[in-house]
This record gives C-alpha cells, sequence and structure tokens, in this order.
C-alpha cells in the first residue's frame, strides 16, 4: 500500500491521483486536485517505482490495474483472498499468487507498483516461463515424448492449472521455447517431423514449389532466336 497516509484514505484516492498522473499533471497539481499535499503524492509516485506505464488493453486472464486496486481494497479492508477473488471474478489461486508475487520488500502491496512489474514481465520474452519453471518444463518435455502436439500440451494445461497464467503456454510459445532450445528437441516427436523451424528467407525461391519444374536456363539455344511456333510464348 502507498505510503503517505493512504492507509486512512479511500484508494479511490490515490486512484485518481494516478489517473490525474497519466494525463499529463504534474505531481503538485494532481496532489492538489485530490487534496493531499505534494510530498504524499510524490511518495505514491515512488513506491510505485516512479513509473507511469501505458494500461494498454490486455487478455482477460490477466490482472487489470483495477483488478488489482481492488485486491488492495481488500487487503486494506482485511476481507480474505477468496472474497476479494469472487468480487472481482478471478480465480482464488490468481489473487493469492498475485498478493504474494506483487509485494514489496517491506510486506505492502502496492497496486500500482504491483501492475507496472507485470507489465514490465509482459514485455519479456515469453518463452523465460520454461526457463523460470521446472514444472512447467518438464510436464512440457515430458508430454512431447509421448507424441502429444503443442496444441494438446497448451489445452491441457489450461484444464489443470485454470487461472494461473505461470501454469499456462500457448502452442506458439512452447513451438519458440523447442526452437530456442529451452527444450530437448532431439528427443521431441513433433508431428512436422522437425526439430527447429524451417524459415523461408527472403529472396530465394522455395524449393519443389511446382513438381517436375524446368528452370529457364535449361531450355534449348534454338528458343534464343524464336523461330519456331512457341518461341514467343511469354517473350
Amino acid at each position: 500500500m502507498p505510503r503517505g497516509g493512504s492507509n486512512k484514505l479511500p484508494m479511490s484516492v490515490p486512484k485518481r491521483y494516478f489517473e490525474l498522473r497519466r494525463e499529463g499533471l504534474k505531481g503538485a497539481a494532481a496532489a492538489r486536485q485530490v487534496g493531499v499535499s505534494t510530498s504524499a503524492g510524490s511518495l505514491w509516485f515512488i513506491d510505485a517505482g516512479r513509473m507511469l506505464l501505458a494500461d494498454k488493453p490486455i487478455d482477460p486472464r490477466f490482472l487489470t490495474q483495477e483488478d488489482r486496486i481492488a485486491i488492495a481494497g481488500g487487503l486494506q479492508s482485511g476481507r480474505p483472498a477468496a472474497m476479494i477473488a469472487e468480487e472481482i471474478g478471478k480465480h482464488r489461486a490468481t489473487v493469492y499468487r498475485e498478493i504474494q508475487r506483487g509485494r514489496k520488500g517491506d510486506g505492502s502491496y502496492n497496486p500500482w507498483w504491483a501492475h507496472n512489474q507485470a507489465l514490465v514481465r509482459r514485455r519479456r520474452p515469453k518463452q523465460e516461463k520454461l526457463r523460470a519453471s521446472g514444472q512447467l518444463n518438464g510436464f512440457v518435455s515430458e508430454k512431447l515424448q509421448q507424441s502429444w502436439s503443442p496444441q494438446q500440451i497448451s489445452r491441457q494445461l489450461a484444464r489443470l492449472h485454470p487461472g494461473i497464467p505461470a501454469m499456462n503456454d500457448s502452442p506458439e510459445t512452447i513451438y519458440r521455447a523447442l526452437y530456442a532450445g529451452l527444450l530437448d528437441r532431439r528427443r521431441a516427436k513433433l508431428r512436422t517431423g522437425r526439430g527447429r523451424r524451417k524459415k523461408q528467407r527472403r529472396g530465394i525461391p522455395m524449393t519443389n514449389a511446382i513438381p517436375n519444374m524446368r528452370p529457364i536456363h535449361t531450355r534449348p539455344r534454338q528458343a534464343e532466336d524464336r523461330t519456331t511456333a512457341g518461341h514467343w510464348e511469354g517473350a
């Protein structure tokens, strides 16, 4: 929770302060509009990590800034995590994990700091999830060796761990992790039969694009003077 006496204020006050800051107001002007001192507003800004990252529309499975503010408000009023989860329409495991992951070093939960950290994490390559989680990596590797496709693995993870992003991965992320070497591609049984992605380089024609196609440089030399019917076609 932000410092500066915010424990005695409703969450709507610091929420409005950060809305004004994102709209372009300076710290002193934003603090004045919400009725707190400049120093109190400065402490909120510092506790949030001195960042005002743009809050773009995100996938519904992720927590929004509003969700995190509601979590902070629930903690402030002493409500249990399960009740908070029900209020915001999220799985209780998601809220439990958010509270633990979003706490700062002093044990406080700052919804703006937590949201900024989440935005930063999402900007990193998604394949880091497989690098960081031995449990997830092991499950994906095991299923690949059992001839499961990345699509099947992704669906099974969603069924086994609903509402837990740390234990869910998209098929494309699994493919990228495999090609990047985060998974053992020597033992993986991909349905394409390939252990690495085959990229078509720009400017280089695909081989066997047309069956039995003859390249132009193999045509007879007589075709150059176009003395025979048919040699003019395509000229």
